[in-house]
C-alpha cells in the first residue's frame, strides 16, 4: 500500500526542523535547588517543563539549572523516587533567570507517575484495568541475550519460558494461561508504538533476539479487557508495551559503555550409563552381544558440550543538540553456545530523536532499530544421539571415508550400516547451519497540540517492521546420515552423499495509525480524556523456491514450481473515555472494530467493547487523613478481545477460501520419454480443507484488583481475581472422511476459561543513609479448563494432542488431549500398575473400563503440563557503594512427561537389534523393560512432577564513583544466572513449556563480569 503524503510529511518535518532555533529565540533559564523534607540537597533530581521534553537533573547538592526554556508561565514537573511529584509552577522571562526552592516530601507509591497504556499514557492514579510496569532498574541482571528474559519473574501472571539453553533459543510467553487450542496464545508486544510480528522468522530462533535488551527502558504488560481491550483483534492473549530509552531536552551529552564477558557452562547431564556400568548391564542382559562392544570409555555427552564465552558490549550517546533530544547506541553480542558448533553475532543499533517544536505544540518522536544476526546452528539431534550412542566406542575410526569418525559398518572398510544410531560428534562437525537475519523496526510519531484548542490533540504514527532471512545448511558427503543420498536425475550416477539446501524469507509489515485525544481537567480533581482512532496494518511474507542438492551441486530434490508469498490485513476503528470525578471516581470505557481479511466478509468484522470501574477509597473523608493506609483503590472491569491468528492452526492466511496446493516434495509423477531417453516430471496439485463459515475468537474477561499501599507506600501492591471464557474456539477437529479434502478441519467450536487469582507485593524494608532494601514477591494462581468441543458423536473422549510437541519412539505416539471438563495441557494415558517392589510391571496396565481388555480406550487424563502456581520473588539490598540483588523464580504442580526415560530408560538399546547397542538411562535398570510397544510410551510412570525453584539471577555490584578526573562514573558487577535448581524431576530440566522432555539444549550456568561507564 503506497502512502504519497508520507514524503509529504517527512519534508513537513525538515522544514520544521529548520526552524528550531527561530521558534526557541524567546527563552530564559530556570535554576534553582530541590531538598527533602529535613533541607537536604536530592542528587538525580528529574525536572521538566511541563508539556515539554526540556529539563535537567540535579547535581549532588540537589541544585539544577534549565536553559532555553520559552518565556511565559510555565510549570515544572519534579519527580524523584520515592517522593511525591510536584508541580511548581514559575514566570519565565525571555534572556533572564528564574529562581525557585522546591521541597520534596517522601511518598513511594507515585501516584502520580505516568504509566504506559494503549495509545497514550495515564496517572498511576487513573487506572483502571490491570497493568504491572517493570523499569530498567528492576530487570534481570547479567547476561540476557533476548528482552523478554528481562522480567522473568517480575510480574504477576506472566509465565515466560525459554526454549533451551541455545544463545537465542525461541521462548513462550503467557498472560494468564492460554486463551485458545489451536490459534496463538503469545501476546501482542509493542515496540514505542509498533505492533511488531513476533512469530517465526526463518534464520532465527527467536523474532524477539533481533532486539537489544540495554535499549530497553521500561516493560508495561497489560493484562485484563479493560487495559487491552483498545488492541482488539490481538490482545486476547494481553500486550505486552516496551518502551526504549531516549534522550531529555536539555540533558548533557553522556556516553555510556556497558560491557559483559560471561562464561557458560553445562552444570548437569543426562543419566546414562557409563562406559563400565554399559558393558556389565550388557554382559548380564545379552551375554550374545558382548562381541558389539568396543575397549573405549567414552563420555559422549562430555564431548559434544564445552564451555562457552560471550561478550556483549553497548555503547550509547544520550543528550541533545541544541533543542534536539536525542539518543543513539550501537551494540555488538558474540555468544558461544555450549553445544560445540554453535553460535551467535548480533549487531544493533538505535536512533531516537524527540524534539518539540511549533512552540511546544508539537511533538516528535522518531525511532529507528536495526539488528543484523549471524547464527550458527548445532544440530539438537546430536544431544539424543549423544545419550544413546554406545559409550564404549571411539569417537573416531581410521575410516577417513566417514570423516575419520566412527560409524557403525556394514562391513570392515565398507559403507555405513542404515537406520542405526549416529556418531553425536559427526553430526555436529560435518554439519554447517548458517543464517543470517537483518531487521529493522522504526515509527515516526507526531501528536500536534491545536494552536485554537490546546487540550486536543491529532496524533499520526506511521511505523514499519522488515525482516530479511537466509540460510544455508551444508552436510558433508562424509557424513553417514546422507551418505545414500542420490541425485533426482537416475542417469547421474557419479554423485552421491551429503546435501544443500538453502531458504530466505522477506516480511513487510506496515503501520499507519491516527488518533484525536482530548484532555480536560475541570475545577482541581475533575479530568476527561476522549480518544477516537483509525489504525491499517499490513503484512506481507515471501519465499523463493529452492531446490536440494545433493554436497556435490547435483539437484536431489526439485524446487517447488512456484514460489511463497502470504499477506493478511487488519483495519481497525476504535474509542476510548476516561473520566475521573472528585479525584476518587475513575471510569474507562472502550469500543474497537476490527476487521480482518482472515475472515470471510459476511464474518470480516467484530466490535470489541469494554467497560471498567475504579475507587480510590483513601481519597475518601473516612480515610483522607487516615495514616494506615497511603492508597487503597478498588477496581472492576469487563471486556471482549478478539483472536485472528489462525495460522498456527490452519497453516495458511488463508483458512477460509478454497484453494489447492504443490504437492513437492511429497508427490511427482514421472513420464519417460522414449525418444530422448529422459523422464519429465510434474507436480499435482491438491485441494486444501477450507471453512467459508469462520469467525473470530472471543475472549470475556471480568476482572476484579484492589491497589494497597502502607506505611507511606513502603509497603504496596495489589490483589487480582479474574474470570476469562473463550468461545468460538479456532480448533483444528477431526471430520468424517469424504466430508472435505481433509480429515481435520479449522473450525470454531466449543469454549474454555481461565481463572485466577494474582499477588503483587512491593515493600521497602530498609531505607536509610547507608542501608537501603527492596523486595517484591508476585504469585499467579490459574486454572484452566475446556468448557465444550462442540457436538460430537457418542463416547467421544476427546482430540489427541502432543500440545505442540512431539515425542520420540513409537509411531503416531500422542501424550496429550483435549478433553471437555479438563486443561487443555492435560496428559492421557495408560494407569501404570506396580509389583510389591514398586518397580513397574512390563504391559501391565489398569482395566480402568473393566471390560477385560487393555486397550486405547483404558486411558485417562492425568495430571497437567502448565503449572497452577507461578512465583517471583526479587531482592535488592546496598550498603554504600555496594549492592547485592537476585532473583527467584517458581513453577508448582506441573508434570513433564520424561521422553527420554521412555525411549531410553530400557533393554531395547541392548536387545532390539544384532548389529549394534544403544545405551540406556539409569532407569532401564529400575524398570527392566524390554520391548518398545505403544502402551509402555503412553504409561503414567513417565509424567513425572516438574516443581521446581530456580534462583534465575544473582548479582554482586559495586560503585567504584568518578574516575577520569571525576569525568565519568564506574560501576562494576558480578553474576551468576541459573545458579541453582531445586526439583524433583529425574530428568535435566523440568522447565519445558509443552511439558515433553525430549532431547532439550541444557540451560548452562553462566558466570558474567559486567562494567558500566558514563562520561
Amino acid at each position: 500500500m503506497k502512502h504519497p503524503y508520507l514524503a509529504k510529511l517527512l519534508f513537513l518535518l525538515l522544514f520544521l526542523c529548520t526552524g528550531v532555533a527561530s521558534a526557541f529565540a524567546q527563552t530564559g533559564t530556570v535554576s534553582g535547588r530541590v531538598v527533602d523534607e529535613k533541607n537536604q540537597g536530592l542528587p538525580g533530581v528529574t525536572v521538566l517543563v511541563e508539556g515539554t521534553t526540556i529539563g535537567n537533573s540535579t547535581n549532588s547538592d540537589g541544585t539544577f539549572s534549565i536553559q532555553n526554556v520559552p518565556a511565559g508561565p510555565q510549570t515544572l514537573a519534579v519527580s524523584f523516587v520515592g517522593y511525591t511529584t510536584k508541580r511548581q509552577p514559575v514566570t519565565v522571562v525571555a534572556g533572564q533567570n528564574a529562581t525557585v526552592a522546591i521541597a520534596l516530601a517522601e511518598n513511594t507509591t507515585l501516584l502520580n507517575e505516568a504509566v504506559v497504556v494503549g495509545y497514550g499514557t495515564q496517572r498511576r492514579q487513573d487506572v483502571t484495568g490491570s497493568l504491572t510496569t517493570v523499569s530498567s532498574k528492576d530487570f534481570v541482571q547479567g547476561q540476557v541475550t533476548n528482552p523478554e528474559q528481562l522480567i522473568q519473574g517480575k510480574a504477576a501472571g506472566v509465565q515466560i519460558t525459554t526454549g533451551g539453553g541455545a544463545p537465542g533459543a525461541a521462548s513462550t510467553i503467557r498472560i494468564r494461561g492460554g486463551s485458545s487450542l489451536n490459534a496463538s496464545n503469545d501476546p501482542l508486544i509493542v515496540i514505542d508504538g509498533v505492533p511488531v510480528d513476533n512469530t517465526s522468522v526463518s534464520g532465527a530462533a527467536n523474532a524477539l533476539s533481533l532486539i537489544n535488551p540495554n535499549d530497553i527502558d521500561t516493560y508495561t504488560v497489560l493484562k485484563d479487557a479493560s487495559a487491552t481491550a483498545i488492541y482488539g483483534s490481538r490482545a486476547s492473549n494481553g500486550v505486552i508495551l516496551i518502551t526504549t530509552k531516549k534522550g531529555v531536552s536539555g540533558e548533557k551529552l553522556t556516553v555510556n559503555v556497558n560491557s559483559q564477558t560471561s562464561l557458560s557452562r553445562r552444570y548437569n547431564s543426562v543419566p546414562v550409563l557409563s562406559a563400565d556400568q554399559f558393558r556389565s548391564t550388557v554382559e548380564q542382559v545379552a551375554p550374545n552381544q558382548v562381541k558389539l562392544l568396543g575397549s573405549s570409555k567414552t563420555n559422549w555427552q562430555d564431548e559434544i558440550f564445552r564451555s562457552a564465552m560471550t561478550y556483549d558490549n553497548t555503547i550509547s550517546l544520550t543528550g541533545a543538540v541544541g533543542k534536539l533530544p536525542f539518543r543513539a547506541s550501537y551494540g555488538n553480542l558474540e555468544q558461544q553456545g555450549i553445544l560445540i558448533t554453535n553460535r551467535l553475532i548480533r549487531n544493533t543499533g538505535s536512533l531516537s530523536l524527540n524534539p518539540v517544536l511549533l512552540d511546544n505544540h508539537l511533538r516528535v518522536n522518531m525511532n529507528v532499530k536495526g539488528s543484523w544476526i549471524d547464527n550458527n546452528f548445532a544440530d539438537n539431534g546430536a544431544v539424543g544421539s549423544a545419550i544413546a550412542f554406545d559409550p564404549t566406542q571411539p569417537v573416531r575410526s581410521g575410516n577417513e571415508g566417514l570423516g575419520g569418525y566412527f560409524e557403525y559398518l556394514q562391513n570392515a572398510g565398507g559403507a555405513p550400516q542404515q537406520n542405526v544410531p549416529r556418531n553425536p560428534l559427526a553430526q555436529l562437525n560435518l554439519t554447517r547451519d548458517r543464517s543470517s537475519v537483518k531487521r529493522s523496526i522504526g515509527n515516526i510519531q507526531l501528536d500536534y497540540s491545536l494552536h485554537f484548542l490546546p487540550d486536543l490533540h491529532a496524533n499520526l504514527n506511521l511505523g514499519y517492521d522488515i525482516t530479511r532471512g537466509n540460510g544455508s545448511k551444508f552436510v558433508d558427503p562424509n557424513a553417514a546420515s546422507t551418505y545414500f543420498n542420490v541425485p533426482l536425475d537416475p542417469k547421474n550416477t557419479t554423485s552421491r552423499g551429503g546435501s544443500f539446501n538453502q531458504y530466505s524469507q522477506d516480511r513487510n509489515n506496515k503501520l499507519l495509525e491516527t488518533y484525536l485525544n482530548y484532555t480536560k481537567q475541570f475545577g482541581g480533581n475533575n479530568r476527561v480524556e476522549l480518544l477516537a482512532g483509525y489504525s491499517y496494518q499490513d503484512f506481507v511474507t515471501k519465499a523463493p523456491a529452492y531446490a536440494t542438492y545433493l554436497a556435490d551441486g547435483a539437484v536431489f530434490k526439485a524446487a517447488a514450481t512456484n514460489p511463497f508469498r502470504t499477506q493478511y490485513t487488519i483495519l481497525s476503528f476504535y474509542g476510548r473515555a476516561n473520566v475521573t470525578i472528585n479525584d476518587r471516581y475513575v471510569f474507562t470505557g472502550t469500543l474497537r472494530n476490527d476487521a480482518s481479511s482472515r475472515f470471510p466478509s459476511s464474518n470480516r468484522n467484530a466490535l470489541f467493547p469494554a467497560a471498567s470501574l475504579a475507587w480510590r477509597i483513601k481519597e475518601e473523608s473516612f480515610l483522607k487523613d487516615n495514616t494506615t493506609f497511603s492508597d487503597l483503590k478498588l477496581r472492576v472491569g469487563y471486556g471482549i478481545t478478539g483472536q485472528q491468528d489462525v495460522v498456527a492452526a490452519a497453516g495458511s492466511d488463508y483458512p477460509y477460501i478454497q484453494r489447492y496446493t504443490l504437492n513437492t516434495p511429497v508427490s511427482q509423477y514421472g513420464f519417460y520419454d522414449p525418444k530422448t531417453g529422459t523422464f519429465t516430471y510434474y507436480t499435482p496439485y491438491s485441494p486444501q480443507g477450507f471453512n467459508s463459515n469462520l469467525k473470530w475468537e472471543q475472549t470475556t474477561t471480568y476482572n476484579a484488583g484492589l491497589d494497597y499501599g502502607f506505611l507511606d507506600g513502603r509497603l504496596n501492591g495489589s490483589v487480582d481475581v479474574y474470570y476469562r471464557k473463550t468461545k468460538d474456539l479456532l480448533a483444528v477437529i477431526p471430520i468424517p472422511l469424504e466430508t472435505n479434502f481433509t480429515n481435520q478441519l479449522v473450525s470454531n467450536v466449543g469454549s474454555l476459561e481461565n481463572k485466577g487469582v494474582e499477588f503483587n507485593l512491593n515493600a521497602i524494608p530498609v531505607q536509610g543513609e547507608h542501608w537501603n532494601w527492596s523486595i517484591n514477591a508476585n504469585a499467579t494462581y490459574n486454572v484452566n479448563k475446556i468448557l465444550s468441543l462442540g457436538p460430537q458423536v457418542p463416547g467421544f473422549k476427546g482430540i489427541e494432542t502432543n500440545s505442540g510437541g512431539s515425542v520420540s519412539g513409537g509411531t503416531g505416539t500422542t501424550i496429550g488431549i483435549y478433553s471437555v471438563g479438563a486443561p487443555s495441557s492435560s496428559f492421557y494415558v495408560y494407569k501404570q500398575v506396580y509389583d510389591t517392589n514398586g518397580k513397574p510391571l512390563q504391559d501391565v496396565y489398569a482395566d480402568l473400563n473393566g471390560d477385560g481388555v487393555i486397550n486405547t480406550n483404558d486411558r485417562y487424563l492425568y495430571k497437567q503440563s502448565a503449572p497452577k502456581v507461578i512465583l517471583g520473588f526479587s531482592s535488592n539490598a546496598s550498603y554504600d557503594r555496594l549492592s547485592l540483588a537476585f532473583t527467584l523464580r517458581s513453577n508448582l504442580d506441573n508434570y513433564v512427561y520424561n521422553n527420554v526415560n521412555s525411549q531410553n530408560g530400557n533393554y531395547q538399546g541392548i536387545l532390539g537389534s544384532s548389529n549394534f547397542l544403544s545405551n540406556v538411562t539409569r532407569d532401564a535398570n529400575h524398570t527392566q523393560f524390554t520391548n518398545t510397544t505403544q502402551a509402555r510410551y503412553s504409561s503414567d510412570y513417565y509424567i513425572q512432577n516438574g516443581s521446581f525453584l530456580r534462583m534465575e539471577n544473582v548479582t554482586l555490584g559495586y560503585n567504584v564513583g568518578k574516575v577520569f578526573n571525576d569525568k565519568g562514573t564506574l560501576r562494576l558487577t558480578a553474576a551468576v544466572q541459573n545458579a541453582f535448581l531445586i526439583t524433583k524431576y529425574t530428568g535435566l530440566d523440568p522447565e519445558i513449556f509443552n511439558g515433553i522432555d525430549n532431547n532439550i539444549y541444557p540451560r548452562p550456568r553462566t558466570f558474567t563480569f559486567g562494567l558500566n561507564l558514563s562520561l
